[in-house]
């Protein structure tokens, strides 16, 4: 038996693999994740990534393919396979030197489905896409047979020929697989296995106007490759007689078991690749990597580490019955991650000037401040100080509530780091009547931060000093749908949904100026703000752009 490299959590589909290993059936195990090339991966692909790859990592010897469905070249495009490539590899993923594709096996494939011709498994159709729907029948009826099932081996496999040689129009001409059509799987009743697209592939450029379609194509590399578990989601569960009837006529080196588990459903968005599409193509987004979408790319330019997307796989677990996460779970996960990596800073989102009227013009100074408060070893970090500050404009009222703790008129509180400072006067716009600015003194004997004197204070702001001030641009990114389920009313178009909040844009915050210096996608605390990455595309803008990540806290909690 094959020993496990590492301990992952258990489930059933690890059960299975354990038996099979430990009757002998496999000498390790083979898995692959197959995505088709028609748009980027999301957060439901992920689970498959994690568990596909995770589970080949786990034992000794063993190994997982990423292997393209690349069958369909009318929806397909390069920028989808590197995405795909480059995602699967951001979460920390091998796939060996190359990606495996389905159109690595066309000649073959074409073969076996001459083969499946020459034992009079196969037939050329000449019905419409509209008559073949028409003749499977339904649920509760019987399909009906096509008046071309019964065309003789000779004149079938003439003109499968012939469509390859590109004599027929697309639509005209398909080939079938012969089962039943008296199947209660739909299915199973003469399904499809090629169609004429007379569309240039990604690699294979024009040598081919056939194409297999997915079930065909799909376990039939499997078995090339020599998989042993081909892992997929419920929905296919209906395909697995197909999958194993394939399989079954034709001459291929093993048959992989299919096993079926849960999709990720997660709610306040949607993982449909069709909905994703359309979100995009009408301008709703900006692009497949726009932070509010689910896919791997967004969550990426949003600042979520990897291993919080893993960790979030590894928590939700693998079953056999569908079910809804909440968003709340996966946010915990990128909260959890960055909590314990992320630098800390300072940043002034609604910026209000302070005016410390007794500390002189021309002074400045440096205040040496952790750069996370529970880990040492990631050292300290200088921030300067002078005359003049910004504080948040939320964190001052001239007439506060009582439970208000932060800075008020003739209230002292607490500078981060800095001093213990009062406020002695408010100054207004003459025409407008707004807060201008606030007039403070400090107490220069609590450098620091703390009383000498022992005093309590119960505030705490932070603060960015506005001689030394950064200027940049903030993106509060929050949950890209307004209800939990979006398309769940089927009398309403789910784009209705879509949350107005789900993005601000806030120019003119005040930050540290190391922040001038982050890397693209690199994470930071912004203290008292929330968790924020600079972006890794809108930096040529005159200014850095930062994305909120994820709130300190679930704000979503609180409105259930």
């Amino acid at each position: 038996m094959t020993t496990p490299a590492s301990t992952p959590s258990s489930h059933f589909i690890k059960a299975i693999i354990d038996k099979d290993l430990a009757q002998g059936k496999h000498a390790h195990i083979v898995t692959r994740f197959p995505p088709e090339p028609n748009g980027f991966l999301h957060i439901g692909h992920a689970k498959s990534i994690c568990l596909n790859f995770g589970l080949a990592e786990s034992y000794a010897g063993s190994h997982c393919n990423l292997r393209f469905d690349d069958s369909n070249p009318a929806k397909e495009e390069q920028t989808y396979i590197d995405a795909i490539i480059r995602d699967v590899t951001w979460l920390g993923f091998s796939f060996g030197n190359t990606p495996c594709h389905a159109s690595d096996y066309f000649e073959t494939l074409y073969n076996l489905a001459v083969e499946l011709i020459q034992k009079n498994l196969a037939y050329v159709c000449e019905l419409s896409a509209e008559d073949i729907r028409a003749y499977r029948g339904t649920l509760t009826e019987p399909g009906k047979e096509s008046p071309f099932r019964n065309r003789s081996v000779e004149e079938n496999l003439d003109l499968f020929a012939r469509m390859r040689q590109g004599e027929f129009e697309e639509g005209t001409h398909v080939l079938r697989a012969k089962i039943d059509m008296n199947s209660p799987n739909m299915n199973m009743r003469d399904p499809v296995i090629y169609r004429i697209i007379k569309t240039p592939h990604p690699r294979t450029g024009t040598t081919w106007c056939i194409y297999p379609m997915y079930d065909f194509a799909h376990c039939i590399s499997d078995a090339l490759e020599g998989i042993t578990h081909s892992l997929c989601t419920l929905e296919f569960a209906d395909h697995k007689p197909l999958y194993d009837w394939i399989l079954d006529h034709v001459s291929v080196p093993c048959h992989p078991v299919q096993i079926e588990f849960a999709r990720l459903n997660i709610n306040y968005t949607v993982t449909s690749k069709r909905k994703l599409h359309e979100l995009v193509r009408e301008g709703l987004v900006d692009g497949w990597d726009d932070p509010r979408m689910p896919t791997l790319s967004g969550m990426r330019r949003r600042g979520f580490p990897p291993e919080a997307i893993r960790a979030f796989c590894e928590r939700i677990g693998v079953s056999r019955k569908d079910s809804c996460v909440d968003m709340g779970v996966l946010e915990s996960c990128v909260r959890d991650a960055l909590n314990d990596t992320a630098p800390r800073t300072m940043a002034v989102l609604k910026p209000l000037k302070i005016v410390l009227t007794d500390y002189p013009n021309d002074q400045e100074e440096y205040f040496e401040l952790p750069v996370h408060p529970k880990n040492p070893a990631m050292g300290t970090r200088k921030v300067p100080f002078c005359r003049e500050i910004y504080i948040e404009k939320d964190d001052f009222l001239e007439n506060p509530p009582k439970k208000f703790f932060r800075l008020a008129p003739g209230r002292e509180v607490r500078l981060r780091g800095a001093y213990l400072v009062t406020c002695t006067q408010v100054i207004r716009d003459t025409t407008t009547g707004a807060i201008k600015e606030i007039h403070c003194t400090h107490d220069p004997a609590s450098r620091g931060g703390d009383a000498p004197d022992g005093r309590k204070v119960k505030g705490t702001l932070h603060w960015v000093s506005a001689r030394h001030a950064l200027d940049i641009e903030v993106r509060l990114y929050d949950r890209m749908f307004s209800v939990p389920f979006p398309t769940a009313d089927k009398g309403k178009d789910f784009k209705e949904f879509i949350n107005p909040e789900s993005l601000r844009i806030l120019t003119g915050c005040k930050a540290d100026p190391a922040l001038a210096q982050g890397r693209p996608e690199q994470g930071f605390q912004f203290e008292r703000q929330g968790f924020f990455c600079r972006d890794s595309r809108d930096n040529d803008q005159g200014m850095p752009v930062y994305n909120r990540t994820v709130t300190i806290r679930d704000s979503w909690a609180k409105k259930k």
